[in-house]
């Protein structure tokens, strides 16, 4: 009987320590791993497009600088092949500008403006290097200054007469017989307004006056001879 009653105790002895053993070892957990994310196409794409554009930006914005920094005045040979530099230049950007920063835009915009204005620049540059001067123009660089000889007073004219023989003594050298057409007219419009006002000269000036117009005909006329020779 007592050996019944030991083997029942360490049965329920053995029980109780299994119970206990459950209770403290904590469940096992699955674990679930999470696949890290992968850029979508799209997004690879507009990535993409960014670049390509901002690295367009990036030549255009060389190109401008290189070519308005060196070549303040183009040949007209040059003009029409730049033109078409930065035409192609500007499509490319222009298809792809919406992808440009607010930032990129503002600089985009801010190029073209600095070489529309110099081409339009050199546009007008052309125009008037393929057309003859006038005859104010002309009279404006021999006297250095924007006159009006038919308003011109008799005090100015010994003045208006000494810029008159010094410009064709400094220049004279290299003239062609257009260049000594157009002085010769300047001249004359000179004497037109000397007869008008003569009286009102000093006397002293009007003998300086008449000897400058003796060289300019002296010079001239040795211009005509050594041609003449010449041929």
């Amino acid at each position: 009987m007592n050996h019944i009653l030991r083997s029942t105790a360490f049965a329920a002895a053995l029980l109780l320590a299994a119970s206990a053993s459950a209770q403290t070892t904590p469940a096992k957990t699955s674990t679930k791993t999470t696949p890290a994310k992968t850029p979508s196409k799209a997004s690879t794409t507009t990535d993409r497009v960014l670049s390509d554009v901002e690295q367009d930006l990036g030549i255009f914005r060389d190109w401008v600088n290189d070519k308005l920094d060196k070549a303040d005045v183009v040949t007209k040979r040059e003009l029409p092949r730049i033109k078409e530099e930065y035409d192609t230049q500007s499509t490319r950007i222009d298809r792809a500008v919406d992808s440009l920063t607010a930032a990129g835009k503002r600089e985009y915009e801010g190029l073209k403006n600095r070489y529309e204005n110099w081409e339009t620049r050199q546009e007008r540059l052309e125009k008037e290097a393929s057309q003859p001067a006038t005859a104010q123009q002309t009279q404006t660089r021999i006297l250095g200054e924007n006159v009006n000889l038919a308003t011109a007073r008799a005090s100015e004219m010994t003045d208006l007469y000494g810029r008159f023989i010094d410009y064709v003594r400094t220049n004279r050298k290299n003239w062609t017989a257009e260049d000594w057409a157009q002085a010769s007219a300047v001249l004359t419009r000179l004497n037109q307004r000397y007869e008008k006002v003569r009286e009102q000269i000093p006397t002293d000036d009007r003998l300086r006056i008449r000897s400058w117009q003796g060289e300019f005909r002296t010079l001239e006329q040795a211009k005509k001879t050594k041609e003449a020779v010449s041929e």
